[in-house]
């Protein structure tokens, strides 16, 4: 079921360890071992995973590892009234969609190259860099509430996924390079799967997603804060 350009993972935190092994080979590598041999995925591959609340029967949580490998954790509320009743509709009727292709294999390749010449300034590097720095515990720079409340930090892949979800989202918005504001709004689903709160910040109703705005709050946005806050001359230098 991986040999195809779009995988839905459905329940992906229902499956054997086994199993979320081969996606991760796939997600990283591009490419299926079987035995002695390896079969390579052809591009582009994109994958889709849902899972359940942690809280349910028969879940548990993906390996760090594996949930590095996806760029963005989008929550999903209860559809709205006026759509569960077009879902209530169609589910149970004879209702059958009509699949039409969209865009060719070929052209999302040259919206990925697209994607990626958009240029960023350093300062929104820099600002990302710092954002993103800040969540690893223990670390030169590090604020104490973030050594407090946070186990693991974010690694190199959330500063990429947040540049390059930054530099889609400047072009879907019209625009030729990416500002700050792009990496605020993006902040939140590229980092909240990558940063783990403790114990402590648990047992106090603290979130990822709230330690990621206090992050947002207190990082300096404007080039000159940015290059004259100590602690985040800490960050960036060391």
């Amino acid at each position: 079921p991986l040999f195809h350009n779009v995988v839905l993972a459905d329940e992906i935190n229902r499956t054997p360890p086994k199993t979320q092994a081969a996606l991760l080979e796939a997600m990283q590598e591009r490419q299926v071992t079987v035995g002695q041999t390896i079969h390579r995925l052809s591009a582009p591959f994109f994958v889709l995973a849902t899972q359940n609340p942690i809280e349910q029967e028969g879940t548990y949580s993906l390996p760090e590892a594996q949930q590095d490998r996806f760029m963005f954790k989008v929550f999903v509320k209860y559809p709205s009234f006026d759509e569960e009743r077009q879902i209530a509709r169609q589910t149970t009727s004879n209702f059958r969609p009509e699949v039409v292709p969209v865009l060719s294999g070929e052209q999302v390749l040259q919206i990925q190259s697209t994607v990626r010449q958009v240029p960023v300034s350093d300062h929104v590097i820099n600002y990302t860099l710092a954002l993103v720095r800040r969540t690893r515990v223990r670390q030169p720079g590090t604020p104490e509430w973030v050594n407090e409340w946070l186990g693991w930090g974010a690694g190199p892949r959330a500063v990429q996924n947040l540049l390059l979800g930054a530099k889609a989202r400047a072009l879907l918005s019209g625009r030729t390079s990416v500002s700050v504001e792009d990496i605020q709004r993006l902040a939140a689903p590229v980092l909240r799967h990558r940063i783990t709160p403790n114990f402590t910040a648990i047992s106090d109703g603290i979130t990822s997603d709230s330690v990621i705005q206090r992050l947002i709050d207190e990082t300096p946005s404007r080039e000159s804060e940015l290059s004259s806050d100590p602690a985040l001359g800490t960050i960036l230098a060391s």
